[in-house]
């Protein structure tokens, strides 16, 4: 049998974290507080019923639906871009500027495709998306962390680190950060944008938790203090339509847009049709609005719950993220616990049963960072579950403080 590609070996140990983060969200036995997917409350399955009736006509847009389509996407989706959801944030965009793409996570694929070459650097946050990572590693590029603090990536760490390693893009997500749920500042977005102008370097902003604010002051995106085309701004519609759908989209000046496009046909010519015109459709009809002000209720509901569950069963010393948005909350807990082993045994423990996502694994370079630290997720999990579960997870930690003799 011929040998597998270097790539896999490159990205070996960010994939682990992947595979083991699926596989506890498979478990129906445990309260999974580690994945990222929305509530089953939060999917329109109604509305998707009601319009897949009337677009699966031969006589509306049956055919259409069921035939080859545009590379860059269905003209109704990207006019949904456009005005829905460019618009209200300040941005000014062409049709011709946005291109839909099969889930967010296809365009980190796309703009390796387009701007990395094995060896090249990739600054990212400290702590960052791990599938992200994946997908660079696959490149075989190299990823540096950056520093963070509770306003986001810590820009004099960034330039140092610019100056030190002269990075080809950098990865960042600005709002609700996964894992930590930070928020970028409203200055540094400026002068991330600005920074990638002055050093000729790419600013990939990832921002797909953007959409789900239910607290706080909404900021507008890094792309629209871009004077120069630097800044590529990626977004998804799995967090406010459907992660079933599997779209995004990609917002581009139009030079880099040229290439994404070649890009684009060379992976699989065109984002699947039916799925884009339901979600165009979700919009066209003014579903969105009031589909949109229920989720932010449904997890402001969820974040307060967890919050709140935190302050009040974990020990103190802990320190938590009070996010205004998104899905996740970053813990770190006091006293040397080690999180990854502290998983395996709240997974494995027949009275705990509880999920999270251990936080080393977050972290690139290997060198024991987050090895305190977990995300938990309250999106999917109902309320009286989150207490169950975080009241479960108390206990544990508690025990290991008073005994942690038995951490050796």
């Amino acid at each position: 049998m011929p040998e597998f590609a270097k790539r896999m070996k490159t990205m070996e140990k960010s994939a682990k974290v992947i595979r083991n983060l699926f596989g506890a969200m498979s478990d129906p036995d445990l309260i999974s507080l580690g994945g990222g997917a929305p509530a089953t409350e939060a999917l329109p399955v109604e509305a998707v019923r009601e319009i897949l009736n009337d677009i699966m006509q031969r006589e509306t847009r049956g055919q259409e639906v069921l035939q080859y389509g545009s590379v860059m996407g269905l003209k109704d989706l990207r006019e949904v871009v456009v005005h829905n959801l460019l618009r209200p944030v300040g941005i000014e965009a062409d049709l011709d500027e946005i291109m839909i793409i099969n889930g967010g996570l296809e365009a980190m694929n796309l703009i390796c495709q387009l701007y990395i070459e094995p060896g090249d650097v990739i600054l990212v946050e400290s702590p960052t998306f791990v599938q992200s990572v994946e997908i660079f590693e696959m490149f075989e590029a190299r990823c540096i962390g950056v520093a963070m603090d509770e306003r986001g990536m810590d820009l004099e760490d960034l330039k140092n680190k610019i100056d030190r390693y002269s990075p080809k893009m950098i990865y960042v997500i600005p709002t609700f950060q996964n894992p930590s749920g930070r928020t970028l500042s409203l200055d540094r977005r400026e002068a991330l944008a600005a920074i990638g102008s002055e050093r000729d370097i790419v600013i990939l902003e990832d921002d797909p938790y953007r959409d789900i604010r239910y607290s706080g002051e909404t900021l507008p995106p890094i792309k629209t203090f871009d004077q120069t085309g630097h800044t590529i701004l990626a977004n998804s519609f799995s967090k406010i339509f459907s992660p079933g759908s599997r779209l995004g989209y990609i917002y581009a000046s139009k030079n880099v847009m040229d290439r994404l496009f070649d890009a684009k046909t060379a992976t699989n010519s065109h984002t699947g049709i039916m799925p884009q015109m339901v979600c165009a459709e979700f919009f066209k009809r003014g579903y969105y609005e009031s589909h949109h002000k229920m989720i932010c209720d449904l997890y402001r509901e969820r974040r307060d719950t967890m919050v709140a569950a935190i302050d009040e069963y974990f020990p103190e010393g802990t320190r938590r993220v009070y996010p205004h948005g998104g899905l996740f909350t970053w813990v770190e807990l006091p006293g040397g616990i080690n999180t990854t082993d502290l998983l395996e045994e709240a997974v494995s423990n027949p009275l705990v049963k509880v999920a999270f996502v251990a936080g080393e694994g977050f972290f690139v370079g290997g060198d024991g960072k987050g090895s305190n630290a977990m995300r938990i997720s309250f999106g999917s999990v109902p309320p009286d579950r989150i207490i169950e579960g975080i009241k479960r997870l108390g206990r544990l930690i508690e025990a290991k403080l008073s005994h942690p003799e038995a951490e050796r």
